[in-house]
């Protein structure tokens, strides 16, 4: 392979492209130590494309155009790797996209919070050492009724703790058809297995009856556990026994009884059309000791994992070693208080948290919403851009509620000269990126996921990329 020498003879010194007036700017910028790396990187990467024999253009190799790669490269590097960006696929708690958006109030607690000392673990009235669980254990159990209330990190290690306190070396008996999957591959049998908990299955996929339970109790069970399927459904010939039968079986053979909600809901979303999902008020009225949820999800909160019920067991739970290991800090905790604080009346809940007021929102809404963002991007007045409103259906996401399809109106866009999959890649690709969904061959942006400045945003991508 030949190496043009003549080239690489012309590739700039380091100290050259540093005095470059636009490099030499920088470091007011970006710190000095970055914008070396910038340099050096960018040459590094010429000089190994030519030593692969690569034939750059020579203007590629110029002082002003080296550079000028020089003051891009130093602001990618210096970009943070968690961005926000624009959500218009439809999927409301999106899992890769950080799931729930917080409300008004908790991003001003947080704010507040993080800004000054707090009584964190400092109990103001006694003048002492008090408990960082104090602070939304009083409000849980206005709102749902529980005799006490613990939070820890995510709802995997809320499961985790109740398994490791109340059954390890025990057997926990579950139906074989609530053996779910949570996101990124964490398995309930694997969770249990690293609890220290021994599983026993009963029962078959699509049907268990009470009397499989009853059939599996012995002396070595520590543990009745109800898993609510919230990320999947059963349809056709299938049962499962409820938690009320399962509470009755508990009594006569002394045993605790879980159920792990997953997606948590403290209100009746079945009342705006949407399919029925058990609340956790029900849950804990239908007799289970503890119950377990996601404070993200449809609880619209910060990510963290809540047990509520028995104020025995909790005891033991808070007492457990383990749970140093999983505790919430003090932004997760100024967050998930601001957010219960609207459930105090439901109505404002379903108003003011960004999660309820997506996955409720009305139709018509939404054909407004669609029908200004077309009209904005047809005042842009390019040729190469087509945008027109169609019918569709969004997704709650997040492992909630599986089977409702939400009627949407989507906009769909074209950029002439440009394919779908290719459009949305330079829209992924973009500053802040947009993120859309591709459907039998069309570019679609599902409006019910955007936000009050996604429209001016998308349009400035889109006038971009087609003028």
């Amino acid at each position: 392979m030949m190496v043009d020498q003549a080239k690489m003879a012309r590739l700039p010194k380091v100290d050259q492209v540093l005095a470059e007036p636009k490099v030499a700017a920088l470091p007011g910028e970006l710190p000095g130590r970055l914008v070396k790396q910038a340099v050096r990187a960018v040459l590094e990467e010429l000089r190994g494309r030519l030593l692969d024999g690569e034939d750059l253009a020579p203007d590629r190799l110029e002082l002003a155009a080296v550079a000028e790669a020089a003051v891009a490269r130093a602001r990618l590097m210096a970009r943070p790797s968690l961005r926000t960006l624009v959500n218009a696929t439809g999927v409301v708690v999106h899992t890769n996209l950080g799931r729930s958006l917080l409300a008004r109030r908790a991003l001003g607690r947080l704010r507040e919070i993080n800004q000054r000392y707090t009584n964190l673990e400092y109990d103001l009235a006694a003048g002492r050492r008090g408990s960082r669980y104090s602070h939304v254990r009083e409000l849980l159990q206005e709102i749902t009724g529980a005799e006490d209330a613990l939070v820890v990190n995510n709802n995997a290690a809320a499961v985790f703790l109740c398994l490791r306190t109340l059954a390890a070396g025990r057997e926990v008996i579950v139906s074989r058809g609530q053996l779910v999957e949570i996101g990124g591959s964490f398995r309930i049998p694997e969770v249990m297995a690293a609890s220290g908990a021994v599983l026993r299955e009963v029962g078959a996929t699509n049907k268990t009856h009470l009397a499989d339970y009853e059939k599996a109790i012995g002396s070595s069970t520590g543990l009745l556990l109800k898993v609510h399927t919230s990320n999947f459904a059963v349809v056709g010939f299938h049962q499962e026994v409820s938690l009320g039968e399962l509470r009755t079986l508990a009594d006569r053979y002394h045993l605790p009884l879980m159920e792990d909600l997953g997606s948590g809901v403290l209100v009746d979303l079945a009342a705006h059309g949407l399919p029925k999902e058990p609340t956790v008020q029900e849950a804990l009225a239908a007799g289970a000791d503890l119950v377990t949820f996601s404070g993200d999800k449809l609880l619209g909160g910060p990510q963290a994992g809540v047990v509520l019920g028995s104020a025995e067991i909790i005891a033991g739970l808070r007492g457990n070693p383990v749970n140093r290991a999983l505790r919430i800090d003090k932004l997760t905790l100024a967050a998930l208080e601001a957010t219960l604080e609207l459930y105090r009346d439901p109505a404002e809940a379903l108003r003011a948290i960004p999660t309820l007021r997506a996955i409720t929102m009305d139709y018509q809404a939404l054909r407004r919403r669609a029908t200004a963002l077309v009209r904005r991007l047809r005042r842009l007045g390019l040729a190469r851009l087509a945008a027109e409103a169609v019918d569709g259906e969004s997704r709650v996401g997040g492992g909630a509620l599986p089977l409702a399809a939400l009627p949407t109106r989507l906009v769909r866009v074209a950029v002439q000269g440009m394919s779908p999959t290719a459009l949305e890649a330079a829209l992924r690709g973009g500053d802040p990126p947009v993120i859309c969904r591709l459907e039998d061959g069309r570019l679609l942006l599902d409006v019910r996921t955007l936000l009050p400045e996604d429209p001016a945003i998308i349009a400035a991508a889109l006038k971009k990329l087609a003028s």
